[in-house]
């Protein structure tokens, strides 16, 4: 039997920015039509679950996801789950941060200015402890969050150190769903993404 319900990963359409391969955490940006057009799908997708609570980040392009998706009534925002804090690369790409700093990665190297991967993973572990709280065997609670975000709260939700979430890739508009097999924390579905 599961200890707790499941955690459903939905992370925001596409941005400009996310088309790009542009960092965005504190940029406030919508999402284009194709991303909107994606979260339309969502809503088809989710229809027929049944989620107890559903929890967003403050962001426009999550929340918009969210409305799109037809959960937005029952949204609660939870600032744990707003994006990575990339700092001084905030809007750059990896290629262009690579042409100053061979080799850099988002997990591996400092990001001045922003957070570190172990700040991220405990906002991870926050989220995770309001989303379970309180929750039976079954039920489901609903995350509209960004990709660095869920990569390391998946990594978490496994036991993984922060900087796991490395070995996890999300799509715009996808859906995963994290959960139990008997007392085991388990990823069930990954990065189903929209139209597929």
């Amino acid at each position: 039997m599961a200890l707790g319900g499941n955690l459903w990963l939905i992370r925001h359409g596409e941005t400009e920015w996310s088309a790009s391969g542009r960092h965005t955490s504190r940029t406030d940006i919508e999402l284009t039509a194709q991303g909107r057009e994606r979260a339309v799908l969502l809503r088809q997708y989710l229809a027929g679950e049944r989620f107890c609570r559903v929890l967003v980040s403050p962001m426009r392009r999550a929340q918009q996801t969210c409305e799109l998706a037809g959960w937005s009534e029952m949204a609660v925002v939870d600032a744990g789950l707003k994006e990575w804090d990339y700092g001084i690369y905030e809007g750059r790409t990896t290629a262009e941060i690579r042409a100053e700093v061979p080799g850099w990665s988002v997990w591996q190297n400092e990001i001045v200015g922003g957070e570190s991967v172990e700040q991220v993973g405990e906002r991870a572990d926050g989220v995770i402890a309001r989303a379970l709280d309180g929750l039976a065997p079954g039920e489901q609670v609903a995350l509209f969050a960004h990709a660095h975000i869920l990569r390391v709260l998946t990594a978490r939700w496994l036991g993984l150190a922060a900087e796991g979430g490395r070995l996890f890739t999300l799509g715009t508009g996808s859906v995963s769903v994290l959960g139990w097999e008997r007392e085991q924390r388990v990823v069930q579905r990954w990065n189903r993404e929209f139209p597929g």
